[in-house]
């Protein structure tokens, strides 16, 4: 299928690309979300699912399928396992953090109640694994299953450095690497392994991904303190929860006393007030806090782009490059 030339941002370009694997992941996710006997699963899936999201995720497992030169039928079961796991924790993270908007639009945890969104989130999990199990790669469900796992790990590790003005820079990539590089790594290297690529470009995907995630989640970190909604969550929504995300960390360690002090109230207690915010993004600009994590941003995307160095010549590589200076173009 030829490019949707109107198509300008890579993720566009990407889905114009792979818009027939895409529309049978689409048809895949609507059969499997299904449930005979309790409607109110495919009710709360769809509302999450359908709600405008990039399909970034699955995208990857794709493309790599793609790149790799995969003719067979499973990139699909794969694809839509990918977005069942990230669905899953999207819907338990809504519940652990409070929320009331993803992606613009009420979460299902305010429409329905937590036990909906938890027990959703757990049957999208174990349908995941159905998925998985079909393809009949038992690397595929290897590493499938350790993302899994890494991901609850990161969750976990996030909620218990919540609040805690200790949290290190070391720590901190630790969250991000499990809670959302984890998902982007594996959804890479498995479209690989489908393909049965050979050891080197795994570890290229594998790279790719790892370091794609990481530049993800810094540049959503950083849009929470500048004023964007396009994430899907209301600006300030870490600040108000007490994440300790890479700017505070390093506004943290920059500051006076007085700063501090502000920290110790707003984080570590969750005193928060009308004007905190703004006086949180005052005191990032002024040790430049944005702006330095800003450039470990553009580094990582630079290591994502470079890995794919060592995949074959193809116009969905070059799409995956321009994907990774997107994601921090998002900050520019």
């Amino acid at each position: 299928m030829s490019l949707d030339i109107a198509a300008t941002k890579p993720h566009e370009r990407l889905a114009a690309a792979l818009a027939g694997d895409l529309e049978a992941v689409n048809a895949m996710i609507r059969a499997r979300m299904a449930s005979e006997n309790a409607p109110r699963i495919p009710e709360v899936t769809a509302h999450l699912i359908e709600a405008g999201g990039k399909r970034l995720r699955p995208m990857l497992t794709l493309a790599a399928a793609r790149l790799c030169g995969y003719g067979g039928p499973y990139h699909i079961h794969l694809a839509a396992t990918v977005e069942f796991i990230h669905t899953a924790t999207l819907l338990h993270d809504d519940v652990v953090d409070e929320s009331d908007k993803r992606r613009g639009r009420p979460t299902a945890n305010l429409l329905w109640d937590n036990s909906s969104s938890v027990l959703v989130g757990d049957y999208l999990f174990a349908r995941s694994f159905q998925l998985m199990v079909e393809t009949g790669s038992l690397r595929v469900l290897d590493i499938l299953a350790n993302a899994a796992a890494t991901i609850a790990e990161g969750e976990v590790l996030q909620l218990t450095a919540a609040r805690n003005l200790e949290t290190t820079e070391e720590v901190y990539l630790k969250v991000v690497r499990g809670k959302t590089a984890a998902l982007f790594s594996a959804a890479t290297e498995v479209g690989g392994v489908i393909a049965e690529a050979g050891d080197a470009a795994l570890r290229a995907l594998h790279t790719y991904g790892d370091a794609l995630g990481i530049a993800f989640q810094i540049v959503d970190d950083l849009l929470d303190y500048g004023g964007s909604t396009a994430i899907g969550k209301n600006t300030g929504d870490d600040f108000r929860e007490g994440k300790l995300t890479l700017p505070v960390i390093r506004a943290i360690a920059a500051g006076s006393a007085d700063e501090r002090g502000f920290w110790q109230r707003t984080i570590a207690r969750g005193q928060v007030s009308d004007g905190d915010l703004e006086t949180a993004q005052a005191i990032l600009m002024r040790h430049g806090a944005l702006d330095s994590t800003r450039q470990d941003a553009l580094r990582w995307a630079g290591l994502a782009r470079a890995a794919l160095d060592d995949l074959p010549a193809h116009d969905i590589r070059d799409m995956l490059g321009d994907l990774a200076d997107y994601v921090v173009a998002r900050i520019s």
